[in-house]
């Protein structure tokens, strides 16, 4: 079993930034390594469909990003401590919306990953409201 804790969202003015941490745990890691899981970011904001934010391969070493955060929002992760990082940068208030990270093991290409469906695991999200 996967756990994925999110952390980090908050109250921002516009064109602030946050940092936004999903850290995983579980029995599943006593067998398996942190790092054969690709994770994802996706964010949902009321009355609307859960989108695609970005996503990050295992090793780290391929990172992918929704076309509407690229170059504002940087995805990252550190396996030796089991955490994604999700650098959001130039916010708006059209990123106000739940984050979520999700983990899968494997996978590849972004079609993949901007899927939710291929997600095994989601944590619970954390909050990003964005003020005008």
């Amino acid at each position: 079993h996967v756990q994925l804790v999110e952390s980090g969202g908050g109250l921002v003015q516009a064109g602030g930034s946050l940092r936004l941490s999903c850290a995983a745990s579980g029995d599943t890691f006593s067998s398996d390594s942190f790092s054969s899981y690709s994770v994802g970011w996706f964010r949902q904001a009321p009355g609307k469909e859960r989108e695609f934010v970005a996503a990050v391969t295992g090793s780290g070493g391929t990172t992918y990003a929704a076309d509407s955060v690229k170059g504002r929002f940087t995805i990252s992760r550190d396996n030796a401590k089991n955490t994604v990082t999700l650098q959001v940068r130039s916010l708006g208030p059209e990123d106000t919306a739940t984050y979520y990270c999700a983990a899968v093991r494997g996978g590849f290409g972004r079609t993949y990953f901007s899927n939710p469906g291929v997600y095994s695991y989601w944590g619970r999200g954390t909050q990003v409201t964005v003020s005008s």
